[in-house]
């Protein structure tokens, strides 16, 4: 399996059977997705323009925009609603985090999470394998609230996502207060991570990709 950065809080997941694109963005925002990206499920976590560009994904997708269960081609999907801010939603609406499994292996894409998560949304995760974090604050969680969830949710395996980098007009912060709260410093990124999951490492391990 590749799990390939594109960017804010997209990924492309390529399984031996489905590939799954979450979050895709708007190019207004500075960024460009790849030219004929393809897949066979897209995950969105909320309908903003950073995050919910379903129509640039290429084929027939089956697109999940919100809480529940799905399956497509052996891919199994859990929507678990959430929010955008600390304050119930009066600020930002509603955001859906994604428990899912690609290949025996377990994914929890965040999306724009605003809050550690509470009891009752830990209870629909079991084992984590890995976990798509945001970092960047201004509209999620920071590395410090960040670094909470991943305690949380004990992954195998921690990729930070939605934060600023050069070419991104939205303002946000860096992965470093995440990274130092972590631990993982001097983390190098890398251009895709390829994993099994005989592979997994046994203690949480932070992977820090460059944009594609």
């Amino acid at each position: 399996m590749d799990i390939i950065w594109l960017g804010q809080a997209s990924f492309k997941i390529k399984g031996k059977t489905a590939t799954v694109v979450t979050d895709p963005y708007d190019p207004s925002i500075g960024l460009k997705l790849p030219k004929n990206l393809d897949a066979q499920v897209v995950l969105i976590s909320h309908n903003h323009r950073d995050h919910n560009n379903s129509g640039a994904i290429l084929g027939e997708p089956l697109v999940i925009s919100g809480p529940g269960e799905y399956e497509k081609l052996g891919v199994t999907v859990l929507g678990i609603p959430t929010f955008h801010d600390n304050t119930s939603g009066s600020e930002r609406g509603p955001n859906t985090i994604y428990y899912f499994q690609i290949d025996g292996i377990n994914f929890v894409h965040l999306g724009d999470l605003g809050h550690v998560l509470t009891e009752e949304q830990l209870e629909f995760i079991d084992d984590v394998d890995i976990l798509m974090v945001p970092v960047g604050s201004v509209y999620t969680i920071d590395g410090k609230r960040a670094a909470q969830v991943v305690s949380q949710l004990e992954p195998k395996v921690v990729i930070p996502m939605h934060y600023k980098i050069p070419e991104l007009s939205i303002n946000l912060e860096g992965p470093e207060s995440f990274l130092k709260e972590m631990g993982a410093e001097n983390a190098t990124p890398q251009p895709k991570l390829s994993i099994t999951k005989d592979k997994l490492p046994e203690e949480t391990t932070v992977v820090l990709l460059d944009k594609s």
